[in-house]
């Protein structure tokens, strides 16, 4: 059985990405240092606890493990974090990436598979964003994977290191058969924040700005199922296993949310009044985020099955219920 280095594969996106390379005859091979993963979520191949920093413990993880390919998703992610301390974003993201993109061409593993953000694009209001779209992110976190994208084409040209870069929109949802979902320690995405809200374990959900340049004043965000995301990084491996050319596709769905729209809906969804209070806006907030590209579709064959509010609110909502991942 063919394996995978998943990075970051005890988090959210990357527990899910584990589950779904399993069901694709691959071995997933976690490598997390725990920070913000949970050990609980890597119930599809072996955990190897180690941080991006430690370029040795990577070598062992190549050397023991000898995977054919990389899947990269550790990486801080908070927008608000990175505009108060831009250093902690540009040390954990970019160095740790450079490591792991050195460990793996010295290892011979040439096929790298990035996790990167539509947050490389900025604040294009009104701007059909695809992925020929300038690239001037706001905030340091959408920086760093900006850098990280660039890294992988100098890499590319100098050691022959082949890439599917993945830029996406609003990740929401859980695997719909309850095992594994999203847990954050401190919780910033919308939709967990507002069913946590709904269960009474806070207060209320904050709306950040009402004040935007949008129908409702808040702001609009463009929301991807999970399972259909990890769905499309398979694929991307697929790609790269056929032996295709690098590329860079957005996953989207070309419908934009506002805040206020998933409130409204999530309630419905889930037949529960959401208690929610009004703030400021956050720094490094965009206004609107909505992909415009068709290209997962066209060229990989993508079909975001689950990318409905509907399902991504009530497969959370369902995983919301259970209990937590222990501390």
């Amino acid at each position: 059985m063919e394996r995978v280095l998943v990075t970051g594969g005890a988090g959210y996106i990357g527990s899910n990405a584990c589950k779904a390379l399993a069901q694709a005859g691959y071995e997933p091979v976690t490598f997390d240092n725990l920070t913000t993963g949970w050990a609980d979520a890597v119930k599809f191949g072996p955990l190897v606890q180690g941080d991006l920093a430690d370029r040795a413990a990577l070598d062992t993880a190549f050397a023991d493990y000898q995977p054919v390919a990389v899947m990269h998703f550790a990486a801080l992610s908070q927008v608000g974090e990175s505009m108060k301390d831009p250093g902690l974003y540009w040390r954990a993201n970019v160095l740790g990436a450079l490591n792991l993109i050195e460990a793996s061409v010295a290892a011979g593993c040439l096929d790298f598979v990035f996790s990167s953000t539509c947050a490389t694009y900025g604040d294009q209001d009104g701007v059909v964003l695809d992925e020929n779209s300038p690239q001037m992110p706001i905030n340091a976190y959408g920086s760093s994977k900006r850098a990280i994208e660039e890294m992988l084409i100098q890499f590319g040209a100098s050691t022959g290191l082949r890439h599917v870069i993945f830029r996406y929109f609003n990740v929401a949802g859980a695997d719909p058969d309850g095992e594994i979902g999203e847990q954050h320690e401190p919780e910033t995405h919308l939709i967990p924040l507002m069913l946590d809200a709904i269960e009474g374990k806070r207060p209320e959900l904050t709306i950040f700005g009402t004040d935007y340049d949008t129908p409702d004043g808040t702001c609009i965000r463009d929301y991807v199922h999970v399972t259909d995301l990890v769905d499309a990084h398979v694929l991307g491996l697929n790609w790269l296993k056929e032996g295709k050319p690098n590329r860079v596709f957005n996953l989207g769905t070309g419908q934009g949310f506002s805040v206020r729209e998933v409130i409204t809906q999530s309630g419905t969804i889930t037949n529960k009044q959401v208690p929610y209070s009004e703030g400021d806006r956050r720094p490094g907030d965009a206004v609107r985020l909505v992909s415009g590209s068709t290209r997962a579709e066209t060229e990989l064959g993508w079909r975001p099955a689950r990318s409905n509010m509907k399902d991504m609110v009530a497969d959370a909502w369902r995983w919301h219920q259970a209990p937590p991942y222990a501390k």
